[in-house]
């Protein structure tokens, strides 16, 4: 599938049939291309949690859920075959800066002007729903409570300093299953591009 078409049919997918797991090749494809991510300083401070067993995603929803009888988007999304937990890791790219050829020994979080360890992991993860599109399957990125965190990474042994970014949901989407954006208009290129100055078109 042509790049262009990849990007124009992706769509979040909250429900998917069960009974379809994602095809190993495509799982490792997933991984393979979001390690392709860019990264500031090529720190590469991600790091990717893979659930495709029943017993692991149970224990993934009963940490982030938490108890009591689910709502429609918890019993789309926990149909999803594949969770791709994406952590991202503050202190990889600390680390890398205070190195001779960047020179920031102090590892002050504050000369960055965005958390670009969550940025980059964030490609990531998009190049995982692309990817997922290319092969044939949907996707969804969605988040982790905060109040969840910690509970999350003890589960799945996490080490201390990583931050769950995401979560890339994949599978084949159940029949019938349609998008929240079915419900609501894309904004137009004229409406959200500025050339020159904010407030003046793109002119194309």
């Amino acid at each position: 599938m042509e790049l262009r078409e990849s990007i124009r049919r992706r769509r979040m997918v909250r429900s998917y049939d069960p009974d379809r797991p994602v095809p190993q090749a495509v799982v490792a494809r997933l991984l393979e291309h979001a390690v392709r991510a860019p990264s500031a300083g090529f720190s590469q401070g991600w790091d990717f949690l893979v659930l495709r067993s029943a017993p692991d995603r149970e224990l993934f929803w009963a940490v982030t859920a938490g108890a009591g009888a689910p709502d429609s988007w918890l019993r789309g999304m926990s149909s999803a075959p594949l969770l791709v937990v994406c952590w991202s890791d503050a202190g990889a790219y600390l680390d890398r800066y205070a190195e001779p050829d960047k020179g920031w020994t102090d590892r002050d979080p504050a000369r960055w002007p965005v958390p670009y360890w969550d940025v980059d992991t964030g490609m990531a993860a998009l190049l995982m729903l692309l990817t997922a599109v290319d092969a044939g399957l949907g996707g969804c990125f969605f988040g982790v409570p905060p109040a969840r965190h910690d509970a999350l990474r003890e589960a799945f042994a996490v080490p201390a300093g990583r931050t769950p970014v995401g979560v890339v949901s994949v599978g084949y989407p159940a029949p019938g299953e349609r998008s929240v954006r079915a419900r609501r208009r894309r904004r137009p290129l004229l409406e959200v591009v500025h050339e020159g100055r904010f407030g003046v078109p793109f002119t194309g």
